[in-house]
């Protein structure tokens, strides 16, 4: 059972996506921000992060980069649904090169959310 770290901003996105981790016998942490989600992982023990991009407090960019600073290894998934000018694939891709393991773009299909933690999982010792 793997310990998943969801940062989002939207307590109902937090929620579904919690569901569908803890659906798939995880347990969760939850932060409402960039800020507290870095805050989180750095007390430890988390086998995988999904943080949304655009958030208050601090950006899922930046939070990536502090994660990546703290843990090279750790896999993260990245997950937008931005309708600002530049879109989701914008800030999508950003956070790839900057150093996210994966990537979804919101509305996402369960299914589609549980096969990428899968994967990212599939590669983390045990």
């Amino acid at each position: 059972m793997a310990r998943v770290l969801i940062i989002d901003d939207d307590p109902t996105v937090r929620s579904l996506v919690g569901g569908i981790v803890e659906a798939m016998g995880h347990s969760i942490v939850e932060a409402r921000d960039g800020r507290a989600g870095v805050a989180t992982f750095s007390r430890g023990d988390i086998d995988l992060v999904v943080t949304d991009i655009v958030m208050p407090e601090q950006e899922g960019i930046e939070t990536i980069g502090a994660i990546r600073r703290l843990n090279r290894a750790v896999p993260i998934l990245a997950i937008s649904g931005s309708a600002t000018v530049g879109g989701a694939g914008d800030y999508l891709r950003a956070a790839a090169a900057l150093g996210a393991s994966a990537t979804l773009q919101k509305p996402f299909r369960p299914e589609h959310f549980s096969d990428a933690i899968a994967r990212l999982l599939a590669n983390v010792p045990t």
